[in-house]
């Protein structure tokens, strides 16, 4: 099985414009404006491969993508006005913080632009205006990790949430406690990887029953991994993730990572654009009001060498 989202909780915003045309003949169709809207922190690799599928499906479906993102709740919100006002023809965001979007959202639809979410949001996208979701179940990513590392005899995990307040990051520890009663929960500063090293470092140095640790990015992952090294923890604490990237599938093959939770974010970002243009070229509505999901997926030592292949690309 699979999981969701990498995400963050503060910092700045990044704007691009990317052409279509590098991959491959673009389609007959009228040239459209999307805007792709997240909560993606800089220098997350988990967006990247968002953002590239994203751009893959632009450059077939003849689409201007327009990707904006802020991890703040109000900056995200500020995101989707402009786009609004650029009169875009269709909008893809991530609902991280639904509530921070529900009265823009509701603009959005009140100017006749159609709405899909991707990556978080899957319990709340429709009361939002969005006609499709482009995800993982969060809550069952979550309670397949429990049911992993319980059948381990894991009693004590730490679940590691870079981003307090983001629906997703809670579901999918709220889905590890619902299997191991004994998890307990850290927050960490996602976006200060200095801050991250110290409160993991200090917690496995002050609770001595613990006896897993997850991370729900590659990045705070790869963290935790040298952290458990540098205490000399390999032997008592397991460490296992969600998401993914080329280092933290190698990590897997390595053996310091049991396993990862992948949610295919690539095809988040893809099917998002695909479905807008689908949208706008026949009324076409994708998922029929259902979630799309896009994971949950087991990464462990049994599958990571072919996954490491697609990583390499930077569609895994």
């Amino acid at each position: 099985m699979l999981a969701l989202s990498a995400c963050s909780s503060s910092g700045g915003r990044t704007t691009d414009t990317a052409p279509a045309g590098s991959g491959g003949q673009a389609v007959s169709t009228p040239r459209l404006n999307i805007a792709l809207i997240t909560h993606a922190p800089a220098g997350d690799t988990f967006w990247d491969i968002v953002r590239k599928g994203a751009q893959e499906a632009a450059n077939k479906d003849n689409v201007n993508l327009l990707y904006t993102s802020d991890t703040d709740a109000g900056g995200q919100a500020q995101l989707v006005q402009q786009a609004i006002d650029q009169k875009v023809d269709g909008i893809a965001v991530t609902l991280a913080t639904p509530d921070a979007l529900k009265g823009v959202l509701k603009k959005a639809e009140d100017a006749g632009i159609p709405v899909v979410s991707l990556n978080s949001g899957e319990d709340v996208f429709k009361s939002l205006g969005a006609f499709t979701h482009f995800g993982s179940d969060e809550n069952v990513a979550g309670a397949a990790v429990g049911t992993r590392l319980a059948a381990e005899g894991v009693k004590h995990p730490i679940c590691v949430i870079q981003a307090q307040g983001n629906v997703g990051l809670q579901a999918r520890c709220a889905g590890v406690k619902s299997k191991v009663p004994g998890t307990e929960i850290l927050y960490v500063q996602g976006t200060d990887m200095t801050q991250v090293d110290s409160t993991v470092t200090a917690k496995l140095q002050a609770n001595s029953s613990v006896d897993a640790i997850i991370g729900l990015g590659a990045p705070i992952t790869l963290t935790i991994v040298k952290d458990v090294a540098s205490l000399n923890l390999q032997d008592k604490v397991k460490v296992a993730s969600f998401d993914l990237n080329a280092t933290l599938a190698q990590s897997i093959i390595d053996g310091k990572v049991q396993f990862t939770v992948d949610q295919q974010p690539w095809l988040q970002g893809y099917d998002s654009i695909d479905a807008l243009w689908q949208y706008k070229r026949g009324g076409f509505k994708v998922g029929g009001g259902l979630p799309v999901l896009t994971g949950p997926s087991i990464i462990d030592k049994t599958n990571a060498p072919a996954v490491l292949t697609f990583a390499k690309e930077g569609i895994r």
